[in-house]
C-alpha cells in the first residue's frame, strides 16, 4: 500500500489524467441518457466543452493559472452557447481549489471571485419558472457554498504548506548555523592548542639546546658545570613532558578531573621561575614588578606568562650570544602592563612585520591572538639603539 501511495505521489499528472478520463466517461453517459442537461443538445458543441473541462482536470497541477483561465472561458462559452450545467463542470470546482492551494496569489483571488459568481450567473441564465424568485435565489446560494468551501480548503492547504516550508527553512538555517559555530569552535580550539604547543615546545627545547651546547663546551674543562647543565636539561625536559601530558589530557577528556596527573596552567607567580630558568641557561634577565600585585583572571595570568616566555625565547633565538633582557610587570588601576626588552641584534624583519609573513613568526602571531582574546593590545618591534621590545597591556578585571 505504501508503494502505491509513493507511486501516486511521484506521478500527480497521471493521477489527474485518470480522474479526467473518469469524468469524461460520466459526462458522456450523462449526455447519452439526457439527464441533467438542458439547453442545446448538439454533440458538436457539448463534446469539445467536455473534453476541455477534462483537460483542466488533467493539467490542473502543471498549469493551474492557465487551466483557471481556460475554465473561465469554458464557463462563458456555456452561457453564450446555452449549454447548461453538465457533470464535467465539476472541473471548475476542482480548479478553484487547486489555484487557491498552489496557484499565484492573483489567480487565487480571481478563482474566489469567479467561484462566488458562477452559480448566480448560471441561475440567472437558466431561470427556473416553477420555483419562483425565492427558490432561484436559494438555489444560487446553495450552489455557491461548494465553491466557497473549495477555495477556503485550498487556501488553508496553502497556508499550512507555507508554514511547514518556513519551519523546514528555519531548521535548515539553524543546522547551518550550528555547523558554522562548531567549525569556528573547532578552529579556535585548534589555534589555542597550537599556541600552547608552540609555547611549551619552543621555550623548553630552546633552553635544552642552549644547556646542551654549554655542557658540550665545558664537559672536559669544567665537569661540574657540565653536570649542572645536564641537570637543567633533565628538569626542563620533565617540565615540557608534564605540560605536554596536560595538553594531551585536555584533548582526550576535555576536562581536568585528575589534577594530580597534570600540571596546572602557569600564572604570573611562576614568571620568577621562568626567569630563573633563563638565567640558568645563560641569558641575563633583569626582572622587576611595579605596583600592587592583585588576583587576575586565569586567562590573563596565562597570557602574561606566555608573553614573557615567548619574548625570552625569541631573545635566546635571535638576540645573539651576548644579549641581555629585562622584564617589567606593572600593575595599573585598570590593567597589567608588560614590557620585555633585549639589547641583542633583534629579530629578522619578516618575523614581526605582518605577523610573520614567512611562516616562521608563529610566536608573535600567538601573542597577538592571546592578547586579542583578553581584549588587550600588543606592540612589538625593534628598539631604538638596537635590540627588540615587546610591550603589552592586558585589561584587569576582578577575579571570581
Amino acid at each position: 500500500m505504501q508503494r502505491l501511495y509513493d507511486f501516486l505521489r511521484r506521478h500527480p499528472t497521471g493521477v489527474d489524467t485518470f480522474w479526467a478520463v473518469f469524468l469524461f466517461g460520466i459526462s458522456v453517459v450523462g449526455e447519452g441518457t439526457g439527464q441533467g442537461i438542458r439547453g442545446t443538445d448538439s454533440p458538436a458543441v457539448i463534446v469539445p466543452i467536455v473534453l476541455l473541462l477534462c483537460l483542466v482536470i488533467a493539467l490542473r497541477r502543471r498549469m493551474p493559472e492557465k487551466m483557471l483561465l481556460l475554465a473561465i472561458g469554458l464557463g462563458l462559452a456555456q452561457v453564450v452557447l446555452n449549454v447548461e450545467t453538465i457533470p464535467a463542470d465539476f472541473a471548475m470546482l476542482v480548479i478553484v481549489y487547486t489555484v487557491a492551494a498552489t496557484g499565484a496569489r492573483w489567480a487565487s483571488w480571481l478563482a474566489l471571485g469567479v467561484g462566488l459568481s458562477a452559480a448566480p450567473v448560471a441561475q440567472v441564465r437558466w431561470w427556473s419558472e416553477n420555483v419562483g424568485a425565492l427558490g432561484n435565489v436559494a438555489k444560487a446560494i446553495f450552489l455557491t457554498v461548494p465553491f466557497a468551501l473549495a477555495w477556503v480548503l485550498g487556501d488553508s492547504i496553502r497556508t499550512r504548506r507555507a508554514y511547514f516550508a518556513q519551519l523546514e527553512e528555519r531548521a535548515a538555517r539553524l543546522e547551518k548555523e550550528r555547523e558554522a559555530q562548531a567549525k569556528v569552535a573547532v578552529a579556535a580550539e585548534r589555534a589555542r592548542i597550537a599556541r600552547e604547543l608552540h609555547d611549551v615546545v619552543a621555550h623548553n627545547v630552546s633552553v635544552m639546546v642552549v644547556q646542551a651546547d654549554g655542557a658540550a663546551y665545558v664537559l672536559d674543562a669544567a665537569p661540574d658545570q657540565a653536570k649542572k647543565a645536564l641537570e637543567t636539561i633533565s628538569s626542563t625536559g620533565r617540565q615540557a613532558l608534564a605540560e605536554m601530558r596536560r595538553l594531551l589530557g585536555v584533548l582526550r577528556t576535555g576536562e581536568h578531573k585528575e589534577v594530580g596527573e597534570y600540571v596546572p596552567q602557569p600564572d604570573v607567580d611562576q614568571i620568577d621561575e621562568l626567569i630563573e630558568q633563563c638565567r640558568t641557561s645563560g641569558l641575563p634577565v633583569d626582572f622587576k614588578v611595579e605596583g600592587t600585585p592583585r588576583p587576575l583572571p586565569s586567562g590573563v595570568e596565562l597570557t602574561a606568562y606566555r608573553i614573557v616566555q615567548e619574548a625570552l625565547t625569541n631573545t635566546r633565538k635571535h638576540g645573539g650570544p651576548n644579549a641581555g633582557a629585562s622584564v617589567r610587570l606593572v600593575y595599573f588601576d585598570d590593567g597589567l602592563g608588560l614590557l620585555v626588552e633585549d639589547d641583542g641584534k633583534g629579530a629578522p624583519h619578516e618575523l614581526y612585520e605582518e605577523g610573520g609573513a614567512d611562516g616562521q613568526g608563529h610566536g608573535l602571531i600567538g601573542m597577538r591572538e592571546r592578547i586579542g582574546m583578553v581584549g588587550g593590545t600588543l606592540d612589538a618591534g625593534p628598539r631604538p639603539g638596537g635590540g627588540f621590545r615587546i610591550s603589552a597591556l592586558l585589561p584587569l578585571k576582578p577575579a571570581h
